[in-house]
């Protein structure tokens, strides 16, 4: 069979009306989203005293949560207040590769999080000498480029496929589900694909997890109030960190069983959790744990007022 020209998103058919109260719950979600990440980035961008390793990334993790959901939500609006189910080869390939370089980066960017605070933890004194804006700039640059690269190769590998089906179990482009369309050999995209998988999930979670387990480490062995403060500083991480991990987790884990052997409304929560919960999440616990974010946010907002 020849290439499809559209993709057909399964999920939608038969919701009948009340896709109209799903457009709405998806609408304050966005819009919530582009709202609480936007001000973490002003916050971060118009305050000074915050332009440190620390906040700069986290301002790269509310950029990416923007970047991730502004793929799907858009699109998701659309097919639900006009009642479409078709998306064109050629944005459905686009939609995919956004998606997964938002899951690629955001699994780089909580590493470096990671790396940053265990050079603060395990050497405070030499930690601006390590972490200098060069640096940064360089590790951002690569945390960034790799998982697009990455990611966009598994996309071409994909696009070079010819399908034998255009119908996707999913609300959004998925690349192996498209890969699992194929009528032709795709030993090379899983190959490839597991690649990508170690070197931008596995690998960073594996350091993130030796960075803390180090940091818990010298924590002991110091004194009550250099506790205090560390834990201060990580715990916000380690609970985003978590609760990305089991969102990507469920999606990965969902991607390999056979969707139609799951109730759909299960289905669809845990294909979407790694999309609408950690964006959400992210700005809040940051937005809340740390003062001086807190502070600039209560500034910002009494300004507007």
């Amino acid at each position: 069979m020849e290439n499809e020209t559209y993709f057909y998103l399964m999920l939608f058919e038969n919701i009948g009306y009340i896709r109209y109260a799903f457009f709405s719950l998806g609408f304050i979600i966005y819009c919530a989203i582009v709202f609480f990440n936007a001000l973490i980035i002003l916050t971060i961008f118009l305050e000074g005293t915050l332009h440190l390793p620390m906040y700069i990334l986290i301002s790269c993790l509310s950029v990416n949560s923007v970047f991730g959901t502004t793929a799907f939500f858009p699109t998701l609006l659309n097919d639900l207040l006009f009642d479409t189910h078709s998306v064109s080869r050629a944005a459905c390939f686009l939609q995919a590769y956004v998606i997964f370089s938002y899951a690629s980066n955001e699994n780089t960017i909580l590493m470096l999080m990671a790396f940053d605070r265990y050079v603060a933890i395990s050497k405070p004194l030499q930690y601006n000498n390590i972490m200098t804006p060069k640096v940064l700039s360089v590790l951002i640059s690569i945390g960034w480029i790799y998982p697009m690269l990455c990611v966009g190769i598994g996309g071409i590998l994909s696009a070079r496929l010819t399908m034998c089906g255009n119908k996707l179990w999913k609300v959004y482009c998925h690349n192996w589900e498209i890969v699992k369309l194929s009528c032709a050999n795709t030993i090379i995209n899983n190959v490839f694909g597991f690649f990508v998988m170690t070197t931008t999930v596995i690998m960073p979670l594996s350091f993130i997890l030796y960075s803390y387990i180090k940091i818990l480490i010298i924590c002991r062995k110091s004194s009550l109030d250099f506790r205090r403060k560390a834990y201060q500083t990580c715990i916000p991480h380690i609970v985003i960190l978590l609760n990305f991990s089991v969102a990507l987790f469920c999606e990965i884990t969902l991607s390999r069983l056979a969707t139609l052997e799951l109730p759909i409304g299960l289905s669809i929560i845990l294909s979407l959790e790694f999309l609408i919960v950690p964006p959400i999440l992210n700005p809040l616990v940051y937005g809340l744990k740390f003062p001086e974010i807190r502070k600039k946010i209560i500034w910002i907002i009494k300004a507007c007022k």
